[in-house]
C-alpha cells in the first residue's frame, strides 16, 4: 500500500504547481490545496511553515555554492520587502533558504530571481538537493580537480538547465550529491548519497566513488566504497545519472523510513548495485584507485589566505550560525563588487568568502566596519558553531538552536579558553539537518522531563571527525535539560579538547 506521499506524487508532479503560481498568489495561503501548499510547492523549493502562517521559506539552487554580487543584491532586496520578519540562512550543504515569503509575491520573487541566473527549482522533497564542492575551487594552489564545472553540469542534468526536469521530481527520497576537488573533505563525502573524491588510478587523477551515506531519525551511515574510478570529465555526469535512475526506478517506497538509497543497497548488496548502474553507462566502469587523496585535516577557510593567481587572496568571514538580514546581503554585495570580483562563496559551514581580493585592497577590506560582526579570525568556539534552522521557523524542531547555540558558546568563552577551534553542531531533532554526526562536541534536540515538567534537551554526541579519516560520532548522553548543558559542556571541552577555566 502507498504512502500518502507517493500517491500525492502519482496524482501529480510537483513541477505542475509552477503552472498554477499566479492563481495561489491571487486566491491566498489560506485557500490553496492543502497537498499543493503543503507538499507540491516544496518542488519548486517554496515551503510552508505551520510556525509562521501566511510566511513561506524559499530555499534556493547555489551549486558549489556559488554568488555574484548581484545575485546578492537580489535576494537582500526581496528579504528587505519583509522587515524584521524577513531574513536568510547559509545552509550546511552551501546553500541558501530565506524566510518571510508571503505567497502573493512569489511570482515576482520568481521574475527577479530568473533575471540574475537563480533558481529554487527541484530543491525539496524528493529531488536532489543542493550539490556541493570545495569552497575555494580554482583559487587554491595544492587543489588536484576544479570542480566547478562538473558542479554545475550535474545540476543542469537534473534540472534541465534549471527549467525542471520530471526525469527526476519522483525519487523515493531526497538525495545529496558531492565532488570534491581538494584533499581535505570539505564537503563532508561521508555523508552524501554520492560523493567522488579525488584518486590517481595507474598515474591517472580522477575520482573515487562513495555512497549510501545519510542521516535520518531512524539511522545514520557513513558513505561505503562502489569500487567504482571515473575520470573527471562527462563521465561523472553520466554516472550520477546511472545512479539516480537505478533508485528512482528501484528505491524502496513503502516505508519512507526505509527509502534512502544505502536501504536499496543493503537489500542488493553493493556488487549487484554497482552491476545495475554499470550496465547503464556507455563507458566500462572501473574498479576503485588503491587509496583517495583526501590527506589533509579539514579546514574552514576562514582568515586571509593568498590564492594561486598571484597577487589576490581570498577572505573567509564568519557568519554565525549562517543567520543574515536584508543590509548583510547589501553589504556583501558592495564589498564583494568593491574589494573582488563580484563573486562570494558559501561553505557547508554556513560561512560566506570573498575572492580574487587584491593584495593592495586587502588592508582597507578588513577595515570594513561589516568586519566586526563578520570576523576573519572569530574565538575558537564561535567560529566552528554550526546549527539547524531550530523550533523558530522549522516545524520538526523540538528546541530552539540558533540564538541558543550563540549564547551557549558565548557563555563557554566567558567561562573558558579554548586552545584549537572545537566543532559544536547543534540540530533541532533526529532529522540532523545540523549534523551533529560529524561534529567533535554534537547537540540533538529533544523534550526531557525535569521537575515533573517537559522541557527543551539535548542529546550529546562526541568523536565526529571530517576531513581525512572521516566518520562519525556517537552518542554518549541522552536527555540533558538545555539548562544543564553549559557544565557538562565545559566539562567535555576540558577533559578532551584542553580547555582551561579563566
Amino acid at each position: 500500500m502507498a504512502n500518502k506521499f507517493e500517491t500525492v506524487k502519482a496524482t501529480k508532479d510537483g513541477l505542475a504547481v509552477r503552472a498554477e503560481l499566479e492563481h495561489f498568489a491571487q486566491i491566498g495561503w489560506e485557500n490553496i490545496p492543502e497537498e499543493d501548499r503543503d507538499l507540491r510547492l516544496k518542488w519548486l523549493g517554496i515551503f510552508f511553515r505551520p510556525v509562521t502562517p501566511g510566511e513561506f521559506m524559499l530555499r534556493f539552487r547555489i551549486p558549489h555554492g556559488l554568488l555574484t554580487s548581484q545575485q546578492l543584491q537580489v535576494i537582500g532586496d526581496i528579504i528587505d520587502r519583509y522587515g524584521d520578519r524577513g531574513n536568510g540562512d547559509i545552509t550546511t550543504r552551501q546553500n541558501l533558504q530565506i524566510r518571510g515569503i508571503k505567497i502573493e509575491d512569489i511570482p515576482d520573487i520568481f521574475s527577479k530571481l530568473e533575471s540574475c541566473g537563480l533558481t529554487s527549482v527541484q530543491s525539496g522533497m524528493d529531488n536532489v538537493r543542493n550539490i556541493t564542492g570545495s569552497p575555494v575551487a580554482g583559487l587554491e594552489k595544492d587543489e588536484l580537480i576544479d570542480t566547478r564545472d562538473l558542479v554545475q553540469r550535474v545540476q543542469d542534468m537534473i534540472t534541465n538547465g534549471g527549467q525542471g526536469n520530471p526525469e527526476f521530481t519522483n525519487l523515493p527520497r531526497k538525495f545529496n550529491i558531492a565532488i570534491e576537488g581538494s584533499r581535505d573533505n570539505s564537503v563532508h563525502a561521508e555523508i552524501n548519497d554520492v560523493a567522488f573524491v579525488p584518486a590517481y588510478r595507474e598515474g591517472i587523477l580522477g575520482f573515487n566513488v562513495v555512497v549510501g551515506g545519510f542521516f535520518s531519525s531512524r539511522r545514520c551511515e557513513a558513505a561505503i566504497p562502489l569500487d567504482a574510478w571515473v575520470q573527471p570529465d562527462q563521465q561523472v555526469v553520466d554516472l550520477c545519472r546511472a545512479i539516480l535512475e537505478v533508485y528512482r526506478d528501484h528505491g524502496l517506497r513503502a516505508n519512507r523510513q526505509k527509502s534512502r538509497l544505502m536501504w536499496l543497497i543493503d537489500e542488493w548488496g553493493v556488487t549487484k548495485f554497482r552491476e545495475e548502474v554499470a550496465a547503464k553507462l556507455s563507458f566500462p566502469l572501473l574498479t576503485a584507485a588503491p587509496k583517495d587523496e583526501l590527506d589533509w585535516d579539514k579546514r574552514d577557510h576562514l582568515g586571509v589566505h593568498p590564492q594561486k593567481q598571484a597577487g589576490l587572496n581570498y577572505v573567509g568571514l564568519h557568519v554565525p550560525v549562517g543567520r543574515l538580514y536584508a543590509n548583510d546581503f547589501f553589504e556583501f554585495s558592495r564589498l564583494a563588487a568593491s574589494y573582488g570580483s563580484g563573486e562570494v562563496r558559501l561553505t557547508v559551514e554556513q560561512n560566506l568568502i570573498l575572492v580574487n581580493v587584491p593584495d593592495e585592497k586587502l588592508e582597507a577590506l578588513l577595515a570594513e566596519p561589516l568586519l566586526d560582526k563578520f570576523k576573519v579570525n572569530p574565538d575558537n568556539l564561535k567560529r566552528s558553531v554550526v546549527s539547524c534552522t531550530g523550533a523558530q521557523f522549522c516545524k520538526f524542531a523540538l528546541i530552539e538552536t540558533k540564538n541558543r547555540a550563540l549564547a551557549m558558546v558565548e557563555a563557554l568563552e566567558k567561562e573558558l579558553t579554548v586552545p584549537s577551534p572545537v566543532r559544536i553542531h547543534w540540530t533541532g531533532c533526529p532529522n540532523s539537518c545540523g549534523q551533529p554526526q560529524v561534529a567533535d562536541i554534537g547537540l540533538m534536540g529533544t523534550k526531557v522531563r525535569k521537575d515533573g515538567k517537559t522541557v527543551d534537551g539535548a542529546d550529546v554526541y562526541l568523536g565526529g571527525k571530517v576531513g581525512k579519516d572521516a566518520h562519525l560520532g556517537t552518542c554518549v548522553h541522552k536527555s540533558i535539560p538545555c539548562d544543564e548543558l553549559q557544565p557538562l559542556l565545559a566539562q567535555i571541552l576540558i577533559e578532551q579538547f584542553g580547555a582551561v577555566r579563566r
